[in-house]
């Protein structure tokens, strides 16, 4: 998912997708532990997507203060 579509989303969808990308890391880092991985670039596409929503959140907090 891009910034464009994630920038149209309310924090409250976006908070849940952070939460969603979160539980989906520990999953990946939980198989690599396990030796059970098998797309270890998706371990890379999560940490980014969810910098990417944190990102998102905190330009949408910091728009409300500054308005």
């Amino acid at each position: 998912m891009d910034a464009k579509e994630l920038r149209e989303k309310t924090s409250d969808q976006l908070n849940e997708e952070l939460e969603t990308l979160k539980k989906e890391g520990f999953n990946l880092r939980f198989q690599q532990a396990t030796g059970q991985v098998e797309n270890t670039a998706r371990m890379r596409q999560a940490r980014r997507e969810v910098a990417r929503v944190k990102t998102i959140i905190n330009e949408k907090s910091t728009k409300v203060v500054v308005e």
